[in-house]
């Protein structure tokens, strides 16, 4: 036995060994030109234009930069933008997790349309969006009665802004955590539900810890797009000075006014909080890649 297994340990080192192979089977230039094209792309699209904001905020000093951001019109702007997205992400974060625990756990009719109604602000302009909530809610609009009757101003105010940004950044969530929950399946949920959890317990204890980074990087880049929404908002809320301005709002008008450097210091904290949520989404993939890596299957 011994000298068997003695002569299966040779003939498994005199193997010859399989050699590796690499994933792309490019040559090195080639590569090298792809990385090189990809890295030009990255600085002229992306860290050149970020470089010319805060140049062009700071260009006069930092005390006019200070003073851009305490007038009274541009507070009133950020306050706006994060009570905006304050309606906003909440509910597109209840919706989206409604809408994928439907789509990826259950099965009826009207599934794939329902998923088409998800993806509807991805191919409609943000114009339009704003549009159709002037004319649901305006003088004439189909809906007005109902919201007079309620005491509910919706066009030139922030409800009208809330509705108009909750449209915009529908699909974030729910296409955020829809691939996830269709690659889990139901096994857990089937699991929980025979040892006699209800529903509830099973969808709080089982179903949301199984998403619950991709359901935060869903709420992140809601949040991110709710604070940088301009066409929908633009047009619903009438860009009243101080009252209806949120900070893309803001940047246009004081850019308009040949106020470069106030518009350009409000956009730096556009893009701040830009920055804040890709440091915060790179900071998580990275402290808790084990526990992403295991709620993704390994993939």
């Amino acid at each position: 036995m011994a000298l068997d297994a003695t002569l299966d340990e040779t003939k498994a080192a005199e193997a010859p060994r399989v050699a590796r192979r690499e994933v792309t089977t490019e040559r090195p230039i080639v590569r090298a030109l792809l990385i090189g094209v990809a890295l030009v792309f990255l600085l002229l699209v992306l860290f050149l234009p970020l470089v010319a904001v805060f140049t062009e905020a700071l260009r006069n000093g930092i005390s006019t930069y200070v003073e851009a951001l305490k007038e009274p019109d541009t507070q009133a702007a950020v306050r706006l933008t994060l009570t905006v997205a304050a309606f906003a992400v909440p509910l597109n974060l209840v919706f989206g997790v409604a809408a994928a625990w439907a789509i990826a756990k259950f099965e009826f009719r009207g599934k794939a349309f329902l998923v088409t109604l998800i993806d509807l602000p991805f191919s409609v302009s943000p114009v339009i969006a704003g549009m159709v909530f002037v004319l649901l809610f305006g003088a004439q609009g189909y809906l007005t009665p109902l919201a007079q009757a309620i005491g509910l101003k919706v066009v030139f105010a922030v409800p009208g802004m809330v509705l108009a940004t909750t449209f915009v950044t529908l699909p974030f969530v729910a296409r955020e955590l829809i691939p996830l929950m269709q690659e889990q399946g139901t096994g857990d949920e089937e699991a929980a539900i025979s040892l006699g959890a209800d529903g509830w317990r099973t969808f709080f204890l089982v179903t949301l810890p199984n998403v619950k980074w991709a359901l935060l990087y869903g709420v992140l880049l809601c949040n991110a797009r709710a604070m940088g929404e301009f066409g929908a908002v633009a047009v619903i809320s009438g860009k009243i000075r101080g009252e209806t301005n949120t900070m893309p709002l803001q940047v246009e008008i004081l850019y308009n006014e040949y106020a470069f450097s106030a518009a350009f210091a409000v956009a730096t904290l556009l893009a701040l909080l830009a920055l804040l949520t890709l440091c915060l989404k790179t900071f998580l993939e990275w402290r808790y890649a084990g526990e992403i890596k295991a709620t993704r299957g390994g993939h």
